[in-house]
């Protein structure tokens, strides 16, 4: 089966909101390289409408700096799926899926391919208890926020799930990337 990544930017207090990170040139490095392997992204709708077409246009227009283009590259030539009800399009290799999120990535997991990166803060609840993730990748921001999207809300998992680190890599910024499998 294919492996199935999450990876987000993260506050001190567990905050994921996206307008507190300023990614620098070293985090948009290491958010390119989490996408080597990663043939498919599986998006939740408000993450996709955060991501496009802002990043499209980067790649495009060549119009960030040199580390923002290349995410913007490697982003934007990777298979997509939106889970959503509401959005009428997509751009070019995306596709929409209306409902059963799990159902459709447990069906995507069992194909042939690689890594599949999922990117909804709103799917993870579903995704983690129906056993569908098995990596964690957040970068802890030294930042305490105090308000905005939780990773996780009180009671969206009836159990714990233990995890493994393998990982961490310390930036200049402060942050610090935690690579965690499950077990």
């Amino acid at each position: 089966m294919r492996p199935v990544i999450f990876g987000l930017n993260i506050s001190l207090d567990g905050y994921c909101d996206h307008t507190f990170p300023t990614p620098d040139a070293e985090l948009h490095d290491y958010f390119t390289g989490m996408m080597d392997g990663v043939d498919l992204i599986f998006f939740g709708r408000v993450m996709y409408q955060l991501m496009f077409p802002y990043w499209s246009d980067v790649a495009k227009n060549q119009s960030g700096t040199a580390d923002e283009n290349r995410f913007a590259e490697k982003l934007t030539s990777i298979d997509k799926v939106v889970i959503s009800r509401t959005l009428d399009s997509v751009q070019d290799n995306t596709r929409i899926i209306r409902s059963n999120p799990a159902e459709e990535l447990l069906k995507l997991k069992q194909q042939p391919g690689q890594k599949i990166a999922v990117d909804s803060v709103s799917l993870l609840p579903e995704l983690i208890t129906a056993g569908l993730i098995d990596e964690f990748r957040l970068v802890i921001h030294p930042v305490i926020v105090g308000k905005g999207r939780r990773l996780m809300d009180d009671g969206s998992l009836h159990e714990n799930i233990n995890l493994k680190l393998v990982e961490t890599i310390p930036f200049k910024s402060g942050c610090v990337a935690h690579h965690y499998l499950k077990q």
